[in-house]
């Protein structure tokens, strides 16, 4: 586990633009047990991929209109009961760090996991979300 002062500003990227932070197991379920409508779970890292692209994506792709009505973060190997929690509601999908999973009326209609977004720049990765949001979003 990292000094939470080194892990802060990474929070802050995505909580400055709009995203919820889930720090326990129970405001995870808070938020995707029963949860209606669409929401995005990111689930942040302090990898370079999650800071070069993932976070960047995520915050093209939310400037649209259509977008998840809900946006919501995690931090692995931070806030490990969180990410647990996150993980069991992403059914049949592999962890990864960083992730990033979209749901509809609580179930999971989109993954995009680390070999998805480390191979691409955050341009392609706001891309490839906006498609999602297109199709489950509007």
């Amino acid at each position: 586990m990292y000094d939470e002062a080194f892990v802060a500003p990474m929070r802050q990227d995505l909580v400055r633009i709009g995203f919820q932070e889930l720090r326990t197991a129970e405001e995870v379920d808070a938020q995707l047990k029963h949860q209606a409508g669409t929401t995005l779970v990111v689930v942040n890292s302090i990898c370079g991929c999650a800071a070069g692209r993932a976070r960047p994506g995520v915050a093209l792709a939310i400037q649209l209109r259509v977008r998840p009505q809900h946006l919501t973060t995690v931090f692995a190997g931070q806030d490990r009961p969180a990410t647990e929690r996150a993980r069991s509601y992403f059914e049949g999908q592999a962890p990864s760090s960083p992730q990033i999973a979209l749901f509809k009326d609580g179930k999971l209609v989109f993954m995009m996991q680390r070999r998805e977004i480390e191979g691409r720049d955050a341009p392609e990765i706001a891309e490839h979300l906006i498609g999602a949001f297109e199709q489950y979003c509007r």
